[in-house]
């Protein structure tokens, strides 16, 4: 198996530019590539993008923000945590482990990961360790949250 190593994206216009091949491209990255044209922002801005490159093809990708724990609203004992988005990987990549190295690497940061599974994904979150939570309409409203725990957290009872 190939080992793949995760690095953390630069917001430029040749991110934005590779960006355009997935099919999750949308509002967030029209977004940074309007604030790059009316900034012309470094080349190193902070971006909550990670990638896989194979050879010098962006071919996986995530985003990852850091939640404070004013806002958990899903693990106990409250804490900050990982919401992930946008994971996904280019077809004819796919099955190669690329996502599950994505994923490990959101999870070796050591805070628990929250993610919404998309139609058909539930098979892969719940072989990356991920649990679904019990459904809350008031905290949930319509998503599909799935968590990884890291040792000694667990899911939140009640709504505070």
């Amino acid at each position: 198996m190939i080992s793949y190593q995760v690095v953390k994206l630069k917001v430029n216009f040749k991110t934005l530019e590779e960006f355009e091949n997935f099919r999750e491209y949308g509002q967030q990255e029209l977004s940074m590539k309007e604030d790059l044209e009316d900034n012309i922002v470094e080349n190193d801005s902070e971006s909550p993008f990670y990638g896989v490159y194979y050879g010098n093809k962006l071919v996986g990708r995530m985003s990852l923000y850091q939640i404070d724990k004013k806002y958990d609203r899903y693990f106990d004992p409250p804490q900050d945590y990982y919401e992930l988005w946008k994971l996904e990987v280019l077809p004819g990549y796919q099955g190669k482990g690329i996502g599950k190295t994505l994923v490990d690497f959101a999870k070796s940061l050591g805070l628990p990961v929250k993610t919404n599974a998309r139609q058909r994904s539930d098979e892969f979150w719940h072989k990356q360790g991920f649990e679904a939570l019990t459904y809350k309409t008031e905290r949930d409203r319509g998503e599909n949250p799935f968590v990884w725990f890291p040792t000694g957290v667990s899911e939140k009872k009640e709504l505070s």
